[in-house]
């Protein structure tokens, strides 16, 4: 490959603002897909609806996406360092077992989730007058699980060797679409929950097409070819290693957010509509933070991949900065909007009162989180995860998990569940910025390194 690779030459600040704009963007349609789901059943459907989609489903399918963009992370990871190093050989072998992990999971996990939807979904004490939405919801999203697993394995790899803008392509051409059947279905044929769940996999389907499109037009140094797609046991290790701490952390997250979402489930109807609806409008500020987590992931694994360490950390540093800046201004935003933003979705007036004190709550502890986003995202691009995963787990998880069993029944209410995730992201904000400058890759340990030493963790 003669053309000269921006992330590993070009200007720092620019390379990671040239990723991050299409990422950010992509995430933001990706929010407007999600969230249209929810402005449609909570204005044409009910907030039993909106409850619906917004509780325990919510938290049940961030518990699947979470868990395999964990796992895509590992392929990109993988990927990324082989494309710094120019190793065809390996990253093409990397990119077609990728895939095949991705359908052979994507279609065990479709089952399992079918068929334990009921079990799950009584675990987490869902309000019986939201059961049956939340059943029609999942029994359909898990049908299309392969295509939802494919994209997000897809779209990882092109933004691994450098490709954000394609993605961001396929996700505005699917939120349109979304948007479009979401108002046929629900509004127009009036399916309700089955509407808005039909039309999400409908969009999932055409995505996973449009990336595996993509990636099997010629490249200089990759292409996916349908017939080469299966196991290289090598490759597969190798995006296990780094894959599996990533998904398990993602899975101690969402298991957390489970646990929180049971305790909500708790203070009525109302709180849980407002609490679900808060997870859509504060994903704006999540999109920032993770397209900048994504953007030094890439661009640490491939100046890894290119014997650059100096660059790599310095890399660090900047991203850190424009993530501050990035997280500043949205929180401030949001909080300044939290009324008009609650109205889009319902016309509830006690919903939208109690969903207001929930943002005005939280959004001035959001700027702890940055931390742990930026230097997990690098260290996991220089193939560390093993720690980071652990001290997230403990630091984050863990503590929030103890803090609803041991604070909650003495002081019950929704002030005490949304005090423990600042508690729990300070603590380990403290712990990674230890871990970080202690561990994280320096000139001596990697001037030597070659494509064979690329997976330690």
């Amino acid at each position: 490959m003669n053309e000269k690779n921006q992330i590993t030459e070009g200007v720092i600040w620019k390379q990671l603002l040239i990723f991050f704009f299409p990422i950010v963007i992509g995430t933001f349609f990706q929010q407007i897909y999600n969230t249209a789901d929810s402005i449609v059943v909570g204005r044409f459907v009910g907030k039993e609806a909106l409850a619906a989609v917004g509780g325990s489903v919510n938290q049940i399918v961030n518990l699947v996406v979470e868990v395999f963009v964990g796992l895509t992370s590992g392929a990109s990871v993988v990927v990324a360092q082989f494309y710094g190093a120019k190793d065809k050989k390996n990253l093409n072998k990397t990119l077609h077992t990728s895939y095949a992990f991705g359908i052979v999971t994507g279609f065990v996990v479709g089952v399992i989730g079918f068929t334990l939807t009921d079990t799950v979904l009584g675990l987490m004490k869902t309000p019986q007058e939201l059961m049956a939405d939340s059943r029609i919801y999942l029994h359909i999203y898990f049908c299309g699980m392969i295509f939802n697993i494919i994209y997000n394995m897809g779209a990882s790899i092109l933004r691994a060797v450098g490709d954000s803008r394609r993605p961001l392509y396929v996700l505005m051409i699917t939120c349109g679409l979304n948007i479009v059947l979401d108002i046929v279905l629900v509004v127009i044929f009036r399916l309700g929950v089955m509407g808005v769940a039909l039309a999400t996999v409908s969009c999932q389907g055409i995505s996973s097409c449009l990336v595996t499109i993509m990636l099997m037009k010629e490249h200089p140094l990759f292409q996916l070819k349908l017939r080469e797609i299966r196991f290289y046991r090598v490759s597969l290790q190798s995006v296990l290693r780094i894959g599996i701490p990533a998904a398990l952390e993602a899975t101690m997250y969402t298991i957390a957010n489970l646990i929180i979402q049971v305790f909500v489930n708790a203070l009525g109807t109302d709180t849980v509509a407002a609490w679900g609806t808060f997870a859509k409008i504060d994903a704006v500020y999540w999109m920032v933070v993770n397209a900048f987590g994504i953007s030094i992931t890439t661009f640490v694994g491939q100046n890894y991949g290119a014997g650059k360490v100096k660059r790599m950390r310095k890399s660090v540093g900047v991203c850190l900065g424009m993530s501050y800046a990035g997280a500043f201004l949205v929180s401030g935003t949001l909080y300044a909007l939290a009324g008009p933003l609650y109205r889009l979705f319902t016309t509830d007036e006690n919903v939208v009162r109690i969903g207001v004190d929930m943002m005005h709550f939280l959004l001035p502890s959001y700027f702890m989180y940055v931390v742990i986003g930026i230097l997990s995202g690098a260290l996991r691009g220089a193939g560390r995860v093993l720690v980071p995963m652990l001290l997230t787990c403990g630091g984050v998880c863990l503590i929030r998990i103890i803090w609803m069993f041991g604070v909650f029944p003495g002081h019950p209410g929704i002030n005490t569940i949304m005090l423990s995730y600042p508690v729990s992201w300070g603590i380990t904000a403290v712990l990674f910025v230890i871990y970080y400058f202690r561990k994280f890759p320096k000139v001596k340990n990697v001037a030597a390194s070659g494509s064979a030493e690329l997976y330690q963790v």
